[in-house]
Parts: structure tokens; sequence; C-alpha cells
């Protein structure tokens, strides 16, 4: 198994969306959110997404092509 940390930055029309559900159900990833700070218009995630690495590659590919913008992120800030 492979894994990725990554920071998810939501745009205020996908908060209440359950992006990181969605993504684990579709593609087969376990997720693990290491830090957060989501309010009512906007948010941020940093989230560990583990699984295979065609699995991840896939499921940030498709995060990407829904709207959250998607850096890797420092394993210091988690």
């Amino acid at each position: 198994m492979a894994s990725e940390r990554v920071k998810f930055t939501f745009p205020p029309d996908l908060v209440n969306t359950p992006v990181i559900y969605n993504m684990g159900k579709e593609f087969g990833v376990a997720t693990n959110i290491r830090r957060a700070n989501l309010s009512h218009d906007r948010g941020w995630v940093i989230l560990e997404v583990v699984g295979t690495a065609e699995a991840i590659e896939k499921s940030l590919a498709w995060a990407k092509e829904q709207g959250v913008r998607i850096e890797p992120a420092a394993a210091e800030t988690a």
C-alpha cells in the first residue's frame, strides 16, 4: 500500500459536499484527516490518502476535477 499526504483547499461551493467520503468510496482509498480548518464558506484539510498508487493518483485527479485545489503537504504540518 502506498500513501500520500496532501492539502485540500475547498472553494465555497464545495464546503458542504462530501468530497473526501465520495473519493474514498469511489476509488477504494482510505482517508485520514490529519488537520483541518473549515467554516461555512471555505476550508482546508491535510489529508493522508492510502491505497494502491494507481487508486491514489486517480482519486486525487478526480478531486481536482471536482474543484478542489490540491497541494503536497509537508509531514511537519500534520
